[in-house]
């Protein structure tokens, strides 16, 4: 028998009806073997939950550690995506300056229009919206 178990008292629990719904409706989903389990569980999670500002120790650390792990593995990935993607624009802007004649005052004026666009449309500028324009539409 573990040790906190050979310790228990029992007293009295004043409860309102709700409350005691509660608990009768949720401590089996909570896989506990009873409501007084699940009572002692529920205040050992808002101890920990009003002592938060001491510091996070109510979630347990394999979940910080997983959540840690998750998001680096998505920076990594992105990372890559992102370097995937630069690497076909320097390619699609080295085949394109290689045929079109266009002076820097007119590279200026198109970049602080396109910045203009992706700023607008939150980075969704389509292939049609730059052809209308292009056409002077």
């Amino acid at each position: 028998m573990p040790e906190e178990t050979k310790n228990k008292k029992k007293f009295p629990l004043w409860m309102y009806p709700k409350s005691r719904k509660l608990v009768s409706d949720w401590y089996r989903r909570d896989n506990c073997q009873s409501q007084s389990e699940f009572i002692e569980k529920a205040i050992k999670y808002y101890c920990g939950y009003i002592s938060a500002e001491e510091g996070v120790r109510y979630l347990p650390a394999a979940i910080t550690t997983a959540m840690t792990g998750m998001v680096d593995g998505m920076e990594n990935r992105m990372a890559r995506l992102i370097f995937k993607l630069a690497v076909e624009m320097s390619m699609m802007m080295n085949v394109l300056a290689s045929t079109a004649d266009v002076d820097e005052a007119t590279l200026r004026r198109l970049r602080g229009k396109c910045v203009g666009d992706v700023k607008k449309s939150v980075g969704a500028v389509t292939f049609e919206d730059v052809a209308k324009f292009q056409k002077g539409e």
